[in-house]
């Protein structure tokens, strides 16, 4: 028996089966970039086939140089590459696993000046200007399509993914705010709808019938001028009459003013959307977008809503989230959090994608965690991000770990992070750590603060104390208007309708969020989608309706010492989403300004080294946002005592908080120990 029976049950294709109804979706690595990575990537493919997951898609491969997303980036164009790949889909099939290999043509999304696109232009995210196809150059293009297909099913792939969504350029072809064409590619939706049509056929063509062709469609365009709902049912009709295997869809162009899969958005938002689709087709049909644990997924599969589900990301935080579920260990899943931290925004920043809560990922060849040679009596101080990866990651090795922290419960600053609304998710990282700390056997001491005597007896100790709210030098800061963020947070101290918020980093963002908005948390998916102005696809082309923002409950001011944007150090695939939450709600943005005194008539501030313009912003309660400082006396003492100490976290730099760097470094640290 299981919890989740049809989300694990077999799905027979005909010609082939999958052994359950979770599908690895696309991400791009980074590894693909390089043959000379094709063992790290098979490594990284093979874990998440050993754990369970029916088939994998790979990160996009373009079919002609055209095609690729920047200079140097994955093709697959010539048989002189087959090698490399076979050594990916060898360690995936050694486990049982079915991989396909994601054609992804960018379109104007090229990072290059030999972009080519529908119609001439350039994309916002892009500064390169695209030419328009010729005919013969879209011909070539569908050739191109056809033969990276048959070079994949040479390679030992399973099958194909047809890149139609996101806005790459089969998505272009269809839709008019991006097809302006008149000739027989253009000019009519029947005609906007050839290519990716056409792309089906030849593919199916060079493959034979024995060999899976996913064609992934966009089912909400989420741009002006996007696709109408009797379009997107058109062509998904016409795909699979070209012989498509399954539909897979998407959510959103890249260029798109509405976030898709950052933490904000609700579980499951956009499934409604694919149960929509399924009965229009006789195909399977697979459902993604912030689906990240079992019992969403089987809700999903076990509603008709869709025959499959696709997690990508998910799959980041932990490889054995289809093997947690079979054997009834929901509670022990890594969850993804969508922060895009280390996965979206390496993949822009041009570094190896990775996982917040999972360092290993794309690193499995490289931090091995293997048994301790030498069992150790490890002490870790502070149950924070840093803290818990230290003591689970050393406890898994095989040594005895002691956790001592100070507060009643784990979490440091995640358990501010949890509040803000749009991060409930965070709660999850919390229950996955407890989890293991349980089964690891990790003895933890709450409401115990560490001494140096507690801590001599241990052969190793890791002080990951954490950081707390650095005080400003401002004249009036003890003013009783004045909280630190952890005060208003976790205190629980009251905000008055008048709120100034000193500091626009990310918890200065992080805080106006939290005091811009109220109601139930997390939100319902008809509630986010008003506020974002996400409707249906029959009533607006690509879905766009007027949004409908819930007004602040308060006025909040946002204030920063630099002259930048506010929200400009975000990660680029989520600080876009803060600043345009902020604007909706109506927060009142000051930058390059000086804090000049405190009192009771508020904040007074001034502009530019040359103190410009003095103001007084009245208002009732003032928040510090103005950074951390670490908290580290333990180790300098116990160095001095010739103990074996190590500084991780908050406690070793206290700039911006990075939980990338402190699940990273606890882990790195707990595997050398």
């Amino acid at each position: 028996m299981t919890a989740y029976p049809h989300l694990l049950e077999p799905l027979d294709l005909g010609f082939t089966e999958l052994r359950n109804r979770v599908v690895m979706g696309s991400m791009h690595t980074g590894l693909e970039d390089r043959g000379a990575n094709a063992d790290r990537l098979a490594a990284f493919y093979a874990e998440r086939a050993r754990g369970g997951v029916a088939l994998i898609v790979t990160g996009g491969y373009a079919p002609n140089l055209t095609g690729s997303l920047y200079p140097g980036a994955s093709a697959l164009i010539s048989r002189r590459q087959l090698a490399q790949h076979r050594v990916i889909t060898d360690a995936v099939h050694a486990w049982d696993g079915k991989i396909a290999l994601q054609i992804l043509h960018a379109g104007r999304y090229s990072y290059h000046p030999l972009a080519a696109s529908a119609s001439a232009g350039r994309s916002p995210i892009t500064p390169f200007r695209a030419r328009a196809l010729t005919g013969r150059g879209v011909r070539a293009t569908v050739a191109a399509y056809a033969r990276c297909a048959a070079l994949a099913q040479e390679a030992g792939y399973d099958g194909v993914e047809i890149m139609g969504s996101e806005g790459y350029l089969i998505n272009q072809f269809l839709a008019p705010r991006t097809n302006r064409r008149t000739d027989a590619w253009g000019g009519s939706p029947q005609k906007r709808l050839r290519l990716a049509v056409e792309v089906v056929r030849s593919v199916r063509e060079a493959v034979g019938p024995d060999f899976i062709v996913i064609y992934r469609i966009s089912l909400l365009d989420l741009v002006p001028d996007g696709q109408t709902w009797a379009e997107t049912v058109a062509l998904a009709r016409e795909v699979e009459a070209a012989g498509a295997t399954i539909l897979s869809t998407g959510i959103g162009w890249h260029e798109a003013r509405v976030p898709t899969i950052v933490t904000s958005v609700p579980r499951g938002a956009f499934t409604r959307v694919t149960a929509q689709l399924r009965p229009e087709v006789s195909l399977p049909v697979i459902a993604s977008n912030r689906i990240s644990m079992p019992d969403l997924a089987e809700d999903v599969v076990a509603s008709g809503s869709a025959d499959l589900v696709s997690m990508a990301r998910p799959f980041l935080a932990d490889p054995d989230w289809v093997a947690k579920a079979m054997e009834q260990r929901a509670d022990q899943i890594n969850t993804c959090i969508a922060c895009n931290q280390a996965c979206l925004d390496h993949t822009f920043a041009r570094k190896t994608a990775t996982c917040l809560v999972n360092p290993r990922a794309g690193h499995e060849t490289q931090l091995v965690l293997g048994p301790a040679r030498t069992v150790k009596s490890v002490a870790v101080v502070g149950a924070g991000p840093a803290g818990l990866a230290a003591a689970v990651t050393a406890a898994e090795r095989g040594h005895q770990v002691e956790l001592f922290e100070a507060s009643s419960d784990i979490g440091g600053q995640f358990a501010i992070a949890l509040q803000i609304p749009g991060k409930e998710d965070f709660a999850e990282t919390i229950r996955y750590y407890r989890r293991r700390l349980e089964l690891e056997g990790v003895t933890v001491h709450l409401r115990r603060r560490a001494r140096v005597e507690d801590l001599m007896s241990f052969d190793e100790v890791v002080v990951a104390t954490g950081v707390t709210p650095r005080i400003p030098d401002i004249p009036g800061v003890d003013h009783p208007t004045v909280l630190t963020y952890a005060q208003l947070v976790l205190d629980r101290r009251p905000a008055g309708e008048r709120v100034a918020v000193l500091g626009a980093g990310g918890i200065g963002v992080d805080i106006a969020e939290f005091l811009t908005h109220s109601g139930p948390s997390p939100v319902s998916v008809e509630a986010w989608m008003a506020e974002w102005g996400v409707g249906s696809p029959e009533v607006a082309r690509g879905g766009l309706v007027p949004a409908l923002p819930t007004p602040s409950p308060r006025q909040v001011h946002l204030l920063q010492r630099k002259d930048s944007k506010i929200g400009k150090g975000l990660g680029k695939t989520t600080g876009w989403v803060h600043r345009a939450s902020l604007k909706a709600k109506g927060v009142h943005q000051h930058t390059g300004i000086n804090y000049e005194r405190i009192d009771d008539l508020g904040v007074h501030i001034t502009h530019g080294p040359e103190r410009r313009n003095p103001t007084a912003i009245a208002v009732d309660t003032i928040v510090l946002c103005t950074g951390q400082e670490s908290v580290n006396t333990l180790g300098a003492e116990l160095a001095a005592l010739g103990r074996s100490v190590h500084v991780i976290g908050g406690a070793d730099l206290a700039a911006e908080l990075d939980a990338k760097r402190a699940i990273r470094q606890g882990t790195e640290l707990a595997a050398t120990l």
